[in-house]
């Protein structure tokens, strides 16, 4: 008869027993503790729990991103190790999913101050070991993107808007940023034209694709319509998935990678406008900060979808509409195929009248530029 090992028995106490309660978690942390020649076998299940998720539709930044919102940085930080371990016992991805792994290691992107679990206390480290481990476990299945596309090297257009946008979040200087982002965003209008262009000449092989944005909280149902604006004005359309905070997007490759740069850039003047309006609401003596935030930003996502449905129906000429309709169908039909059932539902909390005029007169002022009408 095979031994059991103190993983298995761990596991049994603490994953897969039908309690929730923290004692199943601190049983099994306790006979880790007290066997460190299970380590490896520890190890080597995280990196299949990894795994299993990517078999069940997640991504890197996803995963990342759950483990976040529902634990602590300590156990994102270690969920981030193990996906770079599973790494050379993966199949080829595409090249999202190599960014996402890339910013894995990036400082900036995981977070400096997260630090790593602490391994002298073996009873702290196996909890969250655990802890994690039965949150990876848990995971549903998600709808399963197509990961595999080919690499498309970045256009000149492209590096340009990222660097400019690079400067407006650094910039301490409002004025400066705007502008900024306004020359981005006349560049994101004069590619999705040159994309358009190129399609209707000779259309792509490739059909619609999807990504998932993150929609971090708080006030996350204004970002989520924000993003939802932003994907319609681009040929594009977005489901928010509130739970585990994303929207998929789906579209075409060149318009998904202009509605994750316009996204980023609104949210930046959204934010920048939204300090300055909450300063001088507080110079005259108001204290209710966080519902003028949400009316604030629920005002310039609404205001916002407007003016991009307006600037929508007159930025092509009638040449371009047979691709675009094409393109449009093939967006819905692709949409459909993997939200077979979606629903609707409003903005909540919405109730500071001055917050919303600020958030309306915001996105007046934000640079949205029409695409220039073609000869």
């Amino acid at each position: 008869m095979e031994r059991t090992s103190t993983v298995d028995r761990a596991f049994e106490a603490a994953l897969y027993a039908r309690t929730d309660d923290h004692a199943a978690i601190d049983t099994g942390a306790s006979l880790l503790a007290a066997d460190p020649a299970a380590d490896p076998e520890l190890r080597r299940r995280g990196v299949e729990f990894v795994a299993s998720a990517w078999r069940r539709g997640w991504q890197p930044a996803d995963v990342v991103r759950i483990v976040g919102r529902e634990l602590d940085d300590v156990h994102a930080r270690l969920v981030s190790e193990l996906i770079t371990e599973q790494v050379p016992h993966d199949r080829p991805r595409g090249p999202r999913w190599a960014a996402q792994l890339a910013a894995l290691t990036d400082p900036e992107a995981r977070g400096a101050d997260a630090a790593a679990p602490s391994r002298t206390d073996r009873f702290t480290f196996a909890t969250v070991v655990l802890e994690l481990y039965r949150l990876l476990l848990r995971l549903p299945a998600l709808e399963v993107l197509d990961e595999a596309r080919r690499a498309r090297p970045e256009s000149r257009m492209l590096t340009r808007i990222r660097a400019l946008l690079a400067k407006a979040e650094a910039t301490g200087y409002p004025d400066e940023a705007e502008a900024l982002s306004a020359k981005a965003q006349e560049l994101m209008a004069r590619h999705s034209i040159d994309e358009a262009l190129l399609a209707a000449g000779a259309p792509a092989t490739e059909g619609p694709g999807a990504c998932r944005i993150g929609v971090d909280p708080p006030y996350e149902q204004a970002k989520a319509v924000l993003l939802d604006a932003v994907a319609a004005a681009n040929h594009c359309r977005a489901v928010w998935n509130e739970p585990f905070g994303f929207s998929t997007v789906v579209g075409f490759e060149p318009d998904l990678e202009v509605v994750e740069l316009l996204y980023t850039s609104l949210l930046v003047q959204a934010t920048t406008a939204m300090t300055k309006a909450e300063a001088a609401q507080r110079a005259g003596g108001r204290r209710r900060t966080k519902t003028f935030r949400q009316s604030f930003l629920a005002a310039y996502s609404h205001r916002i979808g407007t003016r991009l449905a307006a600037a929508a129906e007159t930025q092509v000429t009638d040449d371009l509409l047979p691709v675009l309709a094409s393109r449009e169908v093939a967006v819905t039909d692709r949409t459909e195929s993997l939200f077979p059932e979606t629903t609707t539902t409003r903005v909540r909390g919405v109730s500071d009248a001055a917050g919303w005029t600020e958030g309306a007169r915001a996105a007046d002022r934000a640079e949205v530029r029409s695409r220039h009408r073609l000869a």
